[in-house]
């Protein structure tokens, strides 16, 4: 119990020191902050593995932190966190080296990120299935429905 404490006061306080430029620059304070936000992500805190797969994804070094970031965001979207559902439908669509895009796989992700209430997935999502394409045929009463819900939630 006291070290699940430790655990989140630590991370709360990394979170904090991140936003400090100056101090994310130095080597041994980036590595005591990584760590904590490894440690969070690892006790399965939805928001810990969006915000560490996010930071991995975008600045990790390496095909691994790449792919560490990927997996950790999957795990917080199917914990229900809306932008990591966002940011793994944008992955699907975009494809890369290894894999096509993959328009089902979007849907999935943006249909998952609009039901967690990210408007932007609602809007993205209706131009998928208005345009069709990668895998994913083109649907009307769909992209009308994802429509109504982007500008239900503010877009």
């Amino acid at each position: 119990m006291f070290w699940r404490l430790r655990a989140r006061l630590s991370y709360l306080l990394a979170r904090r020191l991140f936003h400090w430029s100056w101090l994310v620059r130095q080597p041994r304070a980036w590595a005591w902050m990584e760590g904590q936000f490894a440690r969070m992500a690892a006790l399965n805190d939805a928001v810990a593995q969006s915000f560490y797969g996010h930071l991995l994804l975008f600045r990790g070094r390496g095909f691994g932190a790449r792919e560490e970031g990927i997996r950790l965001l999957g795990l917080a979207a199917n914990a229900g966190d809306a932008k990591a559902a966002y940011q793994l439908g944008v992955l699907s669509l975009a494809g890369d080296t290894r894999a096509a895009p993959d328009g089902l796989a979007a849907a999935r992700w943006w249909a998952l990120a609009a039901s967690a209430g990210h408007p932007l997935a609602a809007h993205r999502l209706a131009e998928l299935y208005q345009q069709g394409g990668h895998g994913l045929a083109a649907n009307a009463e769909q992209a009308e429905r994802y429509a109504q819900r982007a500008t239900e939630l503010g877009l």
